[in-house]
């Protein structure tokens, strides 16, 4: 069985996509997954499945558009894939809380970083399915406008840390 992690967009942000974890948690298990374990209330679950990711990715999709009613985005990693995400930070000495990884569905282009405006101190970088962005004076005040990041979710480096850990079986506290 392979650990997994997903990652909803837009979930119980501002208002909108509001979904309890306890619902989150029960699409997950009536989807057949194992282990279900959700952690803070933004959307993000980790489970066991035998399924292949691909199938993973539409069957969480596909419940949760039942119960939303409308189309709901889920970045699924593996176990493996999500510590590799975490390895690769390539700004390990920033604050964790003002470092995120954006998740895409597919690799960024070399070129994804060209079309960036407002920046005014971040940092980017591109990973493997991922862009890194550390906010410098933190997120709140950034006008930074990522194109190629659109469709993706973040998660910041504490965040991410912590799901690491739930995936290799290890407590959330």
């Amino acid at each position: 069985m392979t650990s997994y992690v997903a990652l909803l967009r837009a979930v119980n942000v501002g208002g909108t996509g509001k979904l309890p974890m306890s619902e989150l948690k029960a699409l997950c298990e009536a989807a057949g997954f194992a282990d279900v374990r959700t952690y803070i209330a933004s959307g993000n679950v980790v489970f066991g499945s035998r399924l292949a990711e691909k199938a993973v990715k539409q069957a969480l999709e596909q419940r949760l558009q039942e119960y939303a009613g409308k189309p709901v985005g889920v970045m699924v990693r593996t176990a493996a894939e999500m510590a590799a995400v975490l390895a690769a930070n390539p700004f390990p000495e920033a604050a964790g809380n003002r470092t995120v990884a954006i998740f895409l569905d597919a690799p960024p282009a070399a070129t994804a970083l060209q079309d960036v405006t407002g920046v005014d101190g971040e940092r980017l970088a591109l990973g493997r399915c991922e862009i890194y962005v550390h906010y410098g004076e933190g997120m709140a005040g950034s006008r930074l406008k990522i194109p190629a990041a659109k469709a993706g979710t973040a998660r910041n480096m504490n965040t991410i840390a912590k799901l690491v850990g739930m995936a290799a079986g290890k407590s959330a506290g």
